[in-house]
């Protein structure tokens, strides 16, 4: 009895033990300390002349592609994209170019039928209609309506089937009171792309772009096709003219341009009017949109079980610039992204260094993701997580760096922190004897890959250093990265993800309530930061028609009227939605308060709910 009495107690002793072993948290992997010299090399490469900005659809961004993976297979990765490759290629709309079928003919008027000449005459905006348009002009002031402002170029006025004339810009003064100016800081009113969408809701065939008043030494310069922030077809022709072209027209009417545009800013009061019915127009623009293929990178490490964690960053900039740059007469120059996000992606290539040489200590395995696409809409992530290449009930957290170069005063923030259960405690130990001062944000959400993984319930983690004076800019370059900051910052990184591969209890996704307009990166929630609340995460893969929603945050109006990730929103009240920008201006034209039918495609059918408009916060 004795002899079973101790057998009995040491195998309870070992089962206890056993027990036990199985509980405590597992110890994560010490890496070795990122390489400072290393990590600006890579940086180098990538923002060197040589790849021209790393533009979509650029030799520079093939090259890049072609470092990273091959830094990846000289680390040891496995091939972790398409057929075996590192590589994970679809197709993006890069931008548009002039057709040689552009027409523009006048008819009636003093010169009788008189043909246009394209780029002198007149330019077709980047974002018109591939098609024709021919009928009757009318003119509609700045094409503005903005009830805030009680002002309406629009009112008792129909423009169905017309061809509109608009002036640039706004009235003088129209958001005086709220600190705005005509020729300073304009309302959304006087983009170009909010004309179009306002005339196209009325029914207007066409619009036509008129600089009209002229400052100082100012000329009459048409617009830089490709030059203008838009989608890729908003839904309606439109072209601009000279004043030396519209100057005839109003002389038809027995007007002066200059004197029509002078009563409108002095009244505060439209001016619209139908020129003769003598005058028409036909108009044929021929635009061909550009597209090319481009690819993420990717490198798996594996772990001793399926389950993964991601270290992101995109690899792609602005090329030689485009609507993005902040540095407009620059743009032909190579913007070369050092800090945005060569510095990201650098440290993506050193930490796979780091922990590949730890690959038999790994629990989880890692999966080392470089995007492409990311600066014209997070294409690249959203690609993935549409159609990832492992598989995505796997991926337990997803880090992110974009922009790590320039820590200024050992100054960093860490956005998506309340997006994992454990993420706060696990933060404040890595962060602890870092030397740091960290700033922390709940929110998973600025317009940066880890959006993507948001809305696939994935907690995020996003690194970033801090906006500078060279953002978008040419001057943005290798010189200027503080990388023996850099290093420490991915010695931190690293420690976390080194914790999450090896973390007895893993992070669950929590879904942050609230809304965090002003992250710290850009802003990625849907409709902006003016007007009422929806809360609606867009999803920027490109669909047919509407916005996709990649996610909606808990407690916002959209939750609350019972819309999902995956809705794909196509009317807006009575507007159609058939791009961002048409539910940017929606979302604007909207008051805080209103009760608005919404519809979506919901698994291919329509689904309306009633969607009460909030103040944002």
């Amino acid at each position: 009895m004795k002899n079973h009495r101790v057998t009995s107690r040491w195998i309870s002793l070992r089962l206890v033990l056993a027990v036990c072993v199985l509980a405590a948290p597992s110890l994560a992997v010490k890496l070795s300390q990122a390489d400072a010299q290393s990590y600006l090399e890579h940086v180098k490469f990538l923002a060197s002349d040589a790849l021209e900005g790393r533009g979509a659809g650029t030799p520079g961004l093939d090259l890049a592609a072609d470092y990273i993976a091959k830094q990846f297979k000289a680390a040891g990765l496995e091939p972790a994209g398409d057929n075996g490759s590192f590589f994970q290629a679809f197709t993006v709309i890069t931008g548009a170019r002039m057709g040689g079928d552009n027409h523009f003919v006048t008819r009636g008027g003093a010169q009788g039928e008189h043909g246009l000449k394209a780029g002198e005459d007149y330019i077709p905006l980047n974002f018109s209609s591939d098609a024709a348009a021919s009928g009757p002009l009318v003119f509609a002031g700045y094409g503005v309506s903005a009830s805030e402002f009680d002002y309406d170029d629009y009112t008792h006025f129909d423009v169905k089937d017309k061809i509109v004339v608009v002036l640039r810009y706004e009235p003088e003064d129209l958001g005086k009171e709220q600190g705005f100016g005509r020729r300073q800081r304009r309302t959304f009113h006087a983009h170009l792309i909010t004309k179009a969408i306002n005339a196209r809701n009325r029914g207007a065939k066409a619009v036509i772009v008129v600089n009209g008043k002229l400052d100082g030494d100012e000329k009459d310069a048409l617009l830089k096709f490709g030059g203008v922030a838009g989608p890729d077809d908003a839904g309606i022709v439109m072209v601009q003219v000279t004043n030396a072209v519209a100057a005839k027209w109003f002389e038809a009417a027995g007007k002066s341009l200059e004197a029509v545009q002078t009563e409108i800013d002095q009244q505060k009061a439209p001016v619209s009017f139908a020129f003769p019915e003598s005058l028409s127009v036909s108009l044929e623009v021929d635009i061909e949109r550009e597209q090319a293929t481009v690819r993420n990178v990717l490198g798996y490490l594996p772990g001793a079980s399926k389950e993964y964690v991601i270290i992101g960053a995109h690899y792609d900039h602005l090329g030689l610039g485009d609507q993005s740059s902040l540095s407009p007469s620059e743009i032909g120059k190579p913007h070369h992204g050092a800090d945005d996000n060569a510095s990201g992606t650098a440290g993506v290539i050193e930490l796979a260094r780091l922990f590949a040489a730890r690959r038999d200590a790994l629990d989880r395995g890692v999966l080392f993701m470089a995007f492409a696409g990311e600066e014209i809409g997070l294409l690249g992530s959203s690609q993935w997580v549409k159609e990832p290449t492992r598989r995505l009930e796997d991926a337990k957290a997803m880090l992110n760096m974009d922009m790590i170069g320039r820590i200024k005063d050992s100054k960093f923030y860490v956005g998506g922190v309340g997006t994992g259960s454990t993420f706060k405690n696990l933060l404040e130990e890595t962060t602890k004897d870092s030397g740091f001062q960290v700033d922390y944000s709940v929110s998973g959400y600025s317009a940066s890959d880890h959006t993507s993984f948001v809305g696939k319930q994935i907690p995020v983690l996003f690194f970033f250093s801090g906006l500078h004076g060279d953002y978008h800019k040419p001057s943005d370059t290798w010189d200027k990265i503080n990388a023996k900051d850099a290093a420490r910052l991915l010695d931190l990184v690293g420690e976390t993800a080194a914790r999450l591969v090896a973390a007895s209890e893993l992070p669950q996704f929590v879904k942050v309530e609230g809304a965090e307009h002003g992250d710290a990166h850009r802003s990625g929630s849907g409709g902006g930061g003016y007007g009422p609340y929806f809360g609606s995460i867009p999803d920027f893969a490109q669909v047919e028609t509407g916005v996709k929603f990649a996610d909606v945050r808990a407690g916002s109006p959209a939750d609350k009227a019972g819309l999902r990730a995956g809705d794909i929103l196509i009317r807006f009240g009575e507007s159609p939605i058939k791009n961002l920008y048409d539910f940017t201006y929606a979302l604007r034209a909207a008051k805080i308060g209103d009760i608005v039918p919404v519809t979506v495609l919901r698994d291919g059918e329509e689904v309306t709910a009633p969607v009460t408009l909030e103040q944002r916060r």
